[in-house]
């Protein structure tokens, strides 16, 4: 019996040519090297707009945030006047009055609008509050000229 002579030369050949680089045959699957610069350049850009819109969103909600504390202290601020205002007459929760301040300094409430005066308003307008339920008032209207709320 003849040994059996190979034609390919050994240094050519591997035991494991699944671990190769690049395709080992015309039947494999083709192989492209990456571009790692442009992948790592891809997910940055991907990684840039993501983080960015998240940081938007945060910052929308702080916005958010602000105007809200910024209306709660608003109505802690008129509720202090009003608790420090002259009233006749005991508020009714969800009714609707009239924060008035006298030249004095002096503020009062009151059930007559800034229009029901008439022709001449006894006391400077304010703003137009309403009583809620955790007994803190609601601006619905104000008075920007000059008074400090």
């Amino acid at each position: 019996m003849q040994d059996f002579f190979n034609p390919i030369d050994k240094e050519k050949t591997t035991e494991t040519p699944h671990l190769l680089p690049y395709a080992h045959h015309v039947g494999s699957a083709i192989i492209r090297p990456l571009d790692k610069g442009r992948t790592k350049g891809n997910a940055m850009t991907a990684m840039y707009q993501q983080t960015g819109n998240q940081l938007q969103q945060i910052k929308e909600q702080v916005e958010t945030l602000i105007r809200q504390a910024q209306a709660i202290h608003d109505r802690i601020d008129i509720s202090e006047k009003v608790y420090r205002a002259e009233m006749g007459f005991k508020p009714v929760m969800h009714q609707v009055y009239h924060l008035y301040e006298r030249a004095s300094g002096q503020w009062v409430l009151s059930l007559v609008s800034p229009q029901e005066w008439g022709a001449k308003i006894p006391y400077h307008f304010v703003a137009t509050i309403r009583l809620l339920a955790d007994h803190t008032w609601e601006i619905l209207a104000r008075n920007n000229e000059g008074v400090e709320l």
